[in-house]
């Protein structure tokens, strides 16, 4: 059928009877859910918000971690015509009263007894009149959602079914509220046409899948990636395991064996240092290095989609690039990642164990994918070739202009924001890139991350930010320096790593505060800079290195919930010590 609102998906799962549409554990293990069950509580819960006088364009909220209640929630809203707004579980009560005021939400979908308590303390400075909880919880200020799920039919409801058709291409479906590297959170608004219109194209280059296929929902669902993701995947059949804990993964993957793997380069950053971690000492740390070299000469085999056939390669698979795949799940064959920028060494590091990654590109405001690398055309260094129904040019300062039937809206309530997120009909991306000859896009930096420093050079932070990816001892690295003298860098270390490290060369320490101002552990992030001033030009040349006790997060404001850093966020609480870092090099004449 042809794709035009995010109904009908929720038609097609359903009237394409399946007994496993969705895996949810349970205390029993994995229990599979029906096609018939999901329409069933679908609507279910869309009655029973109609009852309390849910509208079209009416705003419903959802507060949960990703489990299937939160999609079913999220159809049965859009049947009616009513407007999803996605909240993180992990947002403070001030920034979930903030969405929820701003959004004008009446109705809010919760998932536990901690996010319940989260919103009755907020609720009187909230529109918020009624809640539902997901968990079974005894209380007097929620309606459980449980039994709502069991009240719909379990054969087909004409009424239903006919109001969800009524919905148009243009009827608003959602308003995802930007994560925000800089300044206040703005509502992307999303229609049923532009989130169905990305969703019909954006996997289409990677082929028809099976029933077979099972895909594993750990991505946030409050982000517009992992909600597209699942929206895309559940059109095509594919099966969906919901992780609602990051630190259930590995678990969930040992047990589901998901054939296809999404993720954010965050979490391919971890695996890989898990990887290097087991492969230190000998003879394991010779096994993995012999390994990633035999994988370096068959990179192109393996970019190309084929696995290589030579012994050696069999060899290195065997030892080592098949223990790597059993981490995460031992079947994915596509392996796909997006959010943020994978970084070219990253990449290279999993195409030389095997493993080709394809990465995307696309923004909450386009729905979200502009381009992506697929199967058949791959071009490592690159985000791949656009979608064949979004069009992207390059103005003259270098960022990235894109226009198409995905492209959002507007925010809401800001008329302002959004005339200035347009240029003559095109939506402004705040990326710099470029396209090649063979039209693949690569995005180089945020237009608002240059740093330009008091000589007037501009830097590019994320190139450098990404070579240091690799180093298992680097948690997160941020280059600073913007209007300064000279460009500094400034490192949350990967702690339990550099702990490992002071234990093995008598470095003592009390805490984490006395480990980073150790002089050997300063002198060893020293010498990871001066490796990499090396390969920079002269201006770009990092002359400082900061090093901060704490792990950055979302919940501190230095990370956004997708893991991106926020530079204002980290620039505003390490002022002080940043200030110093360059007073004292003024000092010392550097």
């Amino acid at each position: 059928m042809s794709l035009q609102t995010l109904n009908d998906i929720l038609l097609a799962v359903c009237t394409n009877r399946r007994d496993r549409v969705m895996l949810q554990r349970q205390a029993l293990g994995w229990v599979p859910i029906s096609s018939t069950e999901i329409y069933r509580s679908v609507v279910g819960v869309a009655r029973a918000l109609e009852s309390w006088g849910v509208r079209k364009g009416d705003r419903v909220a959802i507060l949960s971690e990703n489990r299937s209640e939160w999609t079913i929630t999220d159809f049965a809203a859009l049947a009616l015509g009513a407007v999803t707004v996605p909240i993180y579980p992990t947002q403070t009560p001030e920034q979930t009263a903030f969405v929820l005021s701003d959004s004008g939400a009446r109705v809010i979908v919760v998932s536990t007894k901690h996010q319940l308590e989260k919103i009755l303390t907020i609720q009187r400075h909230t529109p918020v009149e009624r809640i539902l909880v997901m968990d079974v919880v005894e209380t007097a200020h929620a309606v459980p959602m449980q039994g709502l799920m069991l009240h719909g039919p379990t054969d087909s409801d004409p009424e239903f079914d006919a109001r969800s058709r009524s919905i148009g291409p243009d009827d608003l479906a959602t308003i995802i509220y930007t994560s925000g590297t800089t300044g206040t959170p703005k509502g992307a608004m999303l229609t049923h046409g532009n989130m169905a219109s990305n969703i019909a194209r954006s996997m289409e280059r990677f082929g028809l899948v099976t029933k077979e296929e099972v895909s594993v929902s750990f991505l946030p669902l409050s982000h517009v990636t992992a909600r597209h993701v699942d929206f895309a995947l559940l059109y095509r059949g594919v099966v969906l395991a919901y992780c609602p804990d990051l630190a259930q993964l590995a678990q969930t993957l040992a047990e589901v064996h998901p054939t296809i793997f999404i993720a954010v380069p965050r979490v391919y950053e971890k695996i890989r240092h898990q990887v290097i971690g087991k492969a230190a000492g000998f003879p394991q740390s010779a096994i993995y290095c012999w390994a990633l070299s035999v994988g370096r000469t068959h990179r192109a085999e393996t970019l190309a989609g084929t696995q290589p056939t030579a012994l050696c390669w069999k060899i290195a698979d065997r030892l080592v690039f098949s223990r790597v795949r059993a981490g995460m799940g031992g079947r994915a064959k596509e392996f796909i990642s997006g959010g943020a920028p994978l970084g070219w060494e990253l990449a290279e590091w999993y195409a030389d164990i095997g493993i080709c990654i394809h990465e995307g590109y696309g923004l909450t405001e386009t729905s979200p994918v502009i381009a992506v690398n697929t199967p058949g055309a791959h071009k490592l260094g690159t985000v791949g070739k656009l979608l064949a129904n979004v069009e992207v040019r390059i103005a003259d300062d270098g960022e990235v202009l894109v226009r198409g039937p995905s492209v959002f809206k507007g925010y809401w309530n800001r008329p302002e924001e959004t005339r200035d997120a347009f240029m003559d009909g095109w939506f402004k991306t705040g990326d710099i890139g470029q396209i090649d000859s063979e039209g693949y896009l690569s995005i180089t930096d945020r237009k608002k991350d240059l740093i330009k420093t008091s000589g007037g050079k501009f830097i590019a932070p994320q190139p450098i930010e990404n070579s240091l990816k690799l180093n298992p001892l680097i948690g997160t690295a941020v280059v600073i320096g913007d209007r300064r003298k000279f460009p500094a860098l400034l490192i949350s270390p990967d702690f339990p790593v550099l702990e490992d490290w002071a234990r093995a060369n008598q470095v003592d320490f009390s805490s984490r505060q006395t480990l980073v101002a150790n002089a050997k552990v300063q002198a060893l992030y020293e010498g990871i800079i001066e490796e990499l001033n090396q390969n920079l030009a002269r201006f770009e040349k990092l002359k400082r290195v900061l090093l901060v006790p704490e792990e950055f997060s979302a919940a501190d404001g230095t990370l956004t919930h997708t893991m991106k850093v926020r530079r204002r966020g980290i620039e505003e609480r390490y002022r002080a010590l940043i200030d110093e870092m360059y007073a004292n090099a003024e000092e010392a004449g550097g």
